[in-house]
């Protein structure tokens, strides 16, 4: 069972791979919020993922996501998760986003909690099972 306040925390340094010219999401050489709210669903998902059995993993529904300040290549970023929220398989976290400047992002971000090779194969299924 999980617990409101589980905590995650990632970090990294924007490079060219992580710009929104890169990510086709606009023309600067500045952190994509693609990339962005990658690593806010990155920072989730790690952060509840050793407290559910093996076979259970879970999947993004929601993300709310605002982009407050741009953050150049070169400069750190850390992300910070607090799971608020669980209502059955439904999990709620909140989720902020900092450079070395201040704050640059913040998200309220849903999951769902799934067994992963059911999930996976129903996913298939729309393929025609390949």
């Amino acid at each position: 069972m999980l617990d409101t306040g589980i905590k995650g925390y990632q970090e990294i340094t924007v490079t060219t791979e992580d710009t929104a010219k890169v990510h086709k999401s606009g023309t600067l050489q500045v952190l994509a919020t693609p990339r962005m709210a990658a690593l806010m669903e990155e920072t989730a998902w790690k952060s509840v993922a050793d407290h559910l059995d093996p076979a259970m993993g879970t999947v993004g529904i929601r993300l709310e996501l605002d982009h407050l300040a741009p953050t150049p290549v070169g400069m750190r970023v850390q992300c910070e998760s607090v799971l608020e929220h669980v209502e059955g398989r439904k999990l709620t976290f909140s989720i902020t986003a900092k450079d070395e400047k201040g704050e640059i992002g913040k998200a309220v971000h849903q999951r769902f909690i799934v067994e992963e090779e059911k999930f996976q194969s129903k996913a298939d299924q729309k393929n025609g099972g390949k």
